[in-house]
């Protein structure tokens, strides 16, 4: 297999079942191949390269996981991969109401090799490790203001996680002059190779300064200090050229098709 194959059945083979330790109130449940989290700030459904089912057997698969969460008043985010099968699971999806949010490619760099990269900082800027939750607070008051929308379960989210499983996350703010100007965070996945890349957004006029990249390489030390063979990202079109030039490779795309209650 090429280095890229090596790294994609990697992914699928430990990537894409339960991760460790849900947070107080999420609970994990399966349905045939599919793993489905209920009680995050909205369902998720995700599944293995081959579901194993077809036609209308699928049809009724994902019917069930959109009326679960109808039941619930919950909108639900069901990821899909580039390369799974059935080739026409989206069709399908799209079918039951499922609307597809913009696709992210996913990469896979070695942490060794992204430790090796020093991180380097703007002189007025900063990088902490943080746990409080007036600083995950103040995390998702920055992703608001990047993206637009209201991130405020971001705080909760990453408080619950940190309070679960504090070894199992590191999260960082990049500030400068008392103002969260970026934020990341390091997810490790117990029992695989692998730890994964979030967040990484920065406001608007703190980009092009080496903030991002810094906190690549901050979090790729972390992970090979922990024994991590590999780092995984989602990443957006913004990222994923950064990335590339680190060393990160692409290995297939990640497209969230997302159910929403409709509005009474």
């Amino acid at each position: 297999m090429t280095d890229t194959e090596t790294l994609l059945t990697a992914y699928d083979d430990q990537m894409r079942g339960a991760p460790p330790t849900p947070p107080a109130g999420v609970t994990y449940e399966h349905d045939g191949p599919l793993l489905r989290i209920v009680g995050q700030f909205r369902g998720f459904v995700s599944g293995p390269r081959d579901l194993g089912v077809r036609g209308a057997e699928l049809d009724r698969l994902i019917a069930r996981q959109r009326d679960h969460f109808a039941a619930r008043g919950e909108a639900v985010e069901w990821k899909t991969r580039g390369h799974d099968t059935p080739a026409d699971l989206t069709d399908r999806l799209r079918a039951a109401g499922f609307v597809p949010e913009d696709r992210e490619t996913v990469l896979i760099g070695r942490a060794e090799e992204m430790a090796g990269r020093p991180p380097v900082l703007p002189g007025d800027v900063t990088l902490r490790r943080v746990t409080a939750e007036a600083d995950m607070r103040r995390i998702a008051a920055m992703e608001s203001a990047v993206w637009g929308q209201d991130w405020s379960w971001l705080a909760e989210d990453l408080t619950g996680r940190v309070a679960a499983a504090p070894d199992q996350i590191a999260v960082y703010v990049a500030e400068a002059g008392g103002e969260v100007v970026s934020a990341a965070w390091l997810v490790f996945r117990e029992g695989t190779e692998f730890a994964s890349l979030w967040g990484g957004s920065t406001l608007a006029e703190w980009r092009g300064r080496g903030i991002y990249r810094a906190l690549v390489a901050t979090r790729a030390a972390l992970a090979a200090e922990r024994g991590v063979h590999y780092l995984h990202v989602d990443a957006s079109d913004d990222s994923a050229p950064i990335l590339r030039r680190l060393g990160f490779r692409a290995v297939t795309t990640t497209t969230p098709y997302v159910w929403t209650p409709p509005h009474s």
